[in-house]
């Protein structure tokens, strides 16, 4: 056989063993991810979905100065960039500015990433307020089955909402093979998050994890005995006037919901978040999630470790981002796309930005962009109030 008829013979036995090893169910989210290659902001429509149902709508007021202020071919280029959809700015509980591009609109569905790890923790918050969960410091194994003996016993609901269980996810995403690929194109999230191991000690390293918040919402689950698009209807969305229902993406037909990123929703209704957490807590009066937990939530983990930069983690809470900006102590989500919700409570004042592009260049461990999107909402805060 000549050299040529053995490569020929070599790379067909190559394709026929890569199509059978690509065949097997368990590696079926391979060929998705290469079908798809990158993740959108529209991906709900390639998933099965969960309606989170909303109650009463109750529309936002629109500021006297709504739209008044011109964004400046800087900020406009910069939004460009950056292939920007939606930038909503709030004050005062009214709509003092709002921008959609891109043929999107105040009712479109876009993708939230890993902002709804966010709203896993508000879940989180209200499971504890209801009797549910008796206590973050309780061992998960106490939910989890799969985490009650050896190393795995020591982590703790506190541990997930820190991102510091030691626990082995893989947080790669450029890596067709990793858990969070598996994750997002696959067909089982249980058996990828339950089937992890103890690495190292938990409560000492913040290591980035999606599998944490995936453990969560199982616990939050577990707990209550709901799906958990229907428990966040239930104590949340239902509650804060949303104006549509959102669609959370689950792992198959009738699975478990994609907690750790897929919660699908509108700029205005996301906005509802933020201004949860400026009301406390609070929505007309009823307090939907404990002011004590909240406070919990937004106090920097600084007794955990950086893994990244080797710093104490001052940075980050339970499942939600902290920055301090030009003076201003500022809660935020983020999702990978640059997906944002941020609550300054001393302006009162959200801002909310949604789009395609993330810039990851970082600033003091947070992206670029999150500093430029802040300072456009705030220049807008205080250019139109000073006009009133």
């Amino acid at each position: 056989m000549t050299w040529k008829r053995r490569i020929k013979f070599a790379g067909l036995a190559v394709l026929v063993v890569l199509a059978i090893y690509l065949a097997l169910p368990q590696n079926h989210f391979i060929i998705r991810a290469l079908i798809y290659q990158h993740v959108n902001i529209d991906d709900y429509t390639l998933f099965h979905n969960r309606t989170v149902k909303k109650g009463i709508e109750q529309p936002w007021a629109v500021s006297t100065s709504y739209n008044t202020y011109n964004l400046s071919e800087d900020q406009l280029k910069y939004f460009d960039q950056f292939k920007t959809v939606a930038y909503l700015v709030i004050k005062d509980t009214a709509i003092l500015s709002e921008t959609y591009w891109d043929g999107y609109g105040q009712n479109s569905i876009s993708n939230s990433f890993s902002m709804a790890k966010s709203i896993v923790s508000l879940l989180v918050g209200c499971a504890v307020q209801d009797g549910f969960i008796k206590s973050i410091d309780e061992p998960i194994g106490n939910y989890l089955p799969e985490f009650k003996e050896g190393d795995k016993g020591k982590v703790t609901i506190k541990h997930l909402l820190t991102m510091s269980s030691g626990l082995s996810w893989d947080e790669s995403y450029s890596s067709l093979f990793s858990l969070t690929t598996k994750g997002y194109y696959g067909k089982d999230l249980p058996i990828l998050v339950l089937n992890q191991e103890a690495i190292k000690e938990p409560g000492k390293l913040f290591e980035y994890r999606s599998g944490d918040t995936q453990l969560l919402s199982l616990i939050v689950e577990k707990a209550t005995g709901k799906h958990l698009a229907d428990y966040a209807s239930e104590r949340i969305w239902s509650k804060i006037g949303a104006e549509n229902d959102a669609l959370w993406c689950l792992d198959r037909k009738d699975g478990v919901e994609k907690a750790f990123c897929c919660f699908n929703s509108n700029a205005r209704d996301f906005a509802r978040f933020g201004q949860l957490i400026l009301n406390n807590g609070q929505w007309n009066g009823e307090q939907i999630i404990s002011s004590d937990y909240l406070k919990e939530s937004f106090t920097p983990a600084d007794y955990l470790i950086d893994s990244e930069s080797g710093k104490p983690c001052n940075f980050y809470g339970y499942q939600w981002w902290m920055i301090n900006f030009d003076g201003y102590d500022v809660i935020y989500a983020r999702g990978i796309l640059g997906q944002y919700i941020f609550a300054i409570p001393e302006l009162n004042a959200v801002i909310v930005r949604l789009g395609h592009i993330r810039n990851n260049s970082k600033v003091n461990g947070h992206p670029e962009d999150v500093h430029m999107y802040l300072k456009f909402g705030i220049d807008i805060v205080k250019s139109t109030t000073n006009q009133e």
